[in-house]
């Protein structure tokens, strides 16, 4: 053809120089088409580069690849230079810091020496420390919880359970006490038979405070007027039963109407558990109580024989600042000699509202070895006392001093009374339940001169005083019974059997 016999010579177009026309010229000879393919030729073509513009002539002119894979067995001649296997240039050494005055040693490179015996020894003292510290804790966890104090629940039989579902108070169950006596508190209520005292409805049992001054009148209060229990007094103490007011003596009837129930003489236990499920009421010098008392006084009269309080509360607010009704508190009470009264106590408190909000579960567990009275959990428990030894019994715990006064002011030797019992003496008797709800009284369980207390524990007007004040600390009872009263939702007993 025209354009291939014109290209003779030494060409100086590289795609000529290339192309299976030079090839023919320089060797002489006729060409093979077929041997000039595309994979015959060992130039590539460089990534992204334009082909090149095919000439005029009829052999065809593979494209110029400036880039060549050399060296590289098997490479693809279709192959990008990013794909290629290039050896990576040998790198210049760092150049040196201009902030060293000299080129550093091994001892500046402590982790290129060495570690010597003695820090590997003070390594492994280390880890062997902390490793017995993880030991050693997991060891008292262990035994802290072997060390619970526990009622064997196969060992439990129910004594009772009462919810008040029947609508009325269970009397095999439950005895009123009727009463005017103070309960050795000089408290300032009468626990009546009435109905307006004492309610089952709701599910629930109420014991509601009510107004004496609503029955009799507000002067009959102060003077000329004989209240008079008459047979449904349940004590033998006939002062207890009846009393006429007169201003002449500062005697006055007390002003609040209550109720108290119990079981004496129906049911009592000697170690087991009991449980309460109650809602404390609002109001000034209301005082709520879920406790117990010996059944025959083994010991002696109270507080020689113990009394165990489970539930302890004042109705005055959060703001009262001898604990109002934002607290509870369990007690244990007992004495060699009625002038050396021994108190155990504790309480829990609730941060936001009150125990009055809502209802609560109030628990004695108790055993010949421990004492426990908590609410709604274990781990808000009030009290918790092991008896395990003789230096743990109530004896010991009440370091009596050897002489004291008895109740005649006569100085006698303090002996231990419960010398013929159990180390926890006299908790180691039958003792039964009781639900009251009380109000004011001369005790202490009111401190004098604290939140606006309007009488003095020592004063014979005590009541008398509370009694005029009537119309302050009753503007704070509410007018709804449920939240007035005293509610019980239902009562757990359990006996060891």
């Amino acid at each position: 053809m025209s354009d291939s016999s014109t290209q003779s010579g030494s060409p100086r177009n590289t795609l000529y120089r290339n192309s299976a026309a030079a090839t023919i010229t320089n060797k002489g000879s006729t060409p093979n088409l077929r041997d000039s393919s595309r994979t015959a030729s060992t130039i590539f073509r460089a990534p992204f580069q334009s082909p090149a513009s095919r000439n005029s002539s009829s052999v065809w002119t593979p494209p110029v690849y400036p880039q060549s894979v050399v060296g590289v067995e098997g490479a693809s001649p279709a192959g990008s230079t990013t794909a290629l296997n290039l050896a990576v240039p040998k790198g210049k050494p760092p150049v040196p810091s201009t902030l060293l005055t000299e080129k550093l040693t091994e001892e500046d490179k402590p982790w290129l020496a060495t570690h010597q015996p003695r820090e590997r020894i003070s390594k492994f003292i280390t880890y062997f420390c902390i490793l017995l510290g993880i030991a050693g804790a997991a060891l008292l966890v262990f035994f802290d919880i072997r060390s619970i104090n526990l009622l064997d629940e196969s060992k439990l039989c129910v004594v009772f359970e009462d919810d008040f579902s029947s609508g009325s108070l269970d009397t095999s169950i439950w005895k009123r006490t009727v009463e005017m006596g103070g309960f050795g508190n000089g408290e300032f209520e009468i626990m009546t038979n009435k109905d307006e005292n004492l309610k089952i409805q709701n599910g629930n049992l109420y014991l509601i405070p009510t107004l004496t001054s609503q029955d009799i009148g507000a002067d009959s209060i102060f003077n000329g007027y004989t209240y008079d229990l008459g047979d449904d007094c349940t004590t033998d103490n006939k002062t207890a039963c009846s009393v006429t007011s007169g201003n002449n003596t500062n005697t006055v009837i007390p002003p609040v109407q209550s109720a108290m129930i119990s079981t004496n003489g129906t049911h009592s236990i000697k170690y087991g558990r009991v449980q309460v499920r109650a809602k404390i009421p609002r109001g000034d010098w209301l005082w709520p109580a879920i406790w117990m008392l010996p059944q025959d006084n083994t010991y002696g009269q109270w507080p020689l024989s113990g009394e165990i309080d489970l539930m302890e509360a004042r109705g005055n607010d959060a703001s009262y600042p001898a604990q109002g009704f934002n607290f509870v508190r369990s007690t244990l009470n007992y004495a060699p000699l009625q002038t050396l009264r021994t108190q155990i106590f504790g309480w829990w408190s609730m941060k936001r509202g009150g125990f009055n909000d809502d209802f609560h579960t109030y628990t004695l567990e108790w055993s010949q070895n421990f004492m426990r009275l908590y609410v709604d959990s274990r781990l808000q428990a009030m009290l918790d006392l092991s008896i395990k030894k003789e230096k743990d019994s109530f004896w010991e715990l009440g370091k009596y001093p050897a002489v004291a006064q008895n109740g005649q002011g006569e100085e006698v030797a303090v002996q231990d009374i419960w010398t013929n019992g159990d180390w926890n003496a006299p908790f180691d008797q039958e003792f039964y339940l009781i639900l009251s709800l009380a109000a004011g009284g001369t005790s202490g369980w009111f401190p004098d001169n604290v939140g606006g207390k309007m009488w003095t524990d020592g004063d014979p007007k005590a009541m008398y005083d509370f009694a005029k004040a009537q119309s302050t600390w009753s503007a704070t009872w509410p007018s709804s019974e449920d939240d007035r009263a005293m509610r019980v939702d239902w009562v757990k007993m359990w006996k060891m059997c």
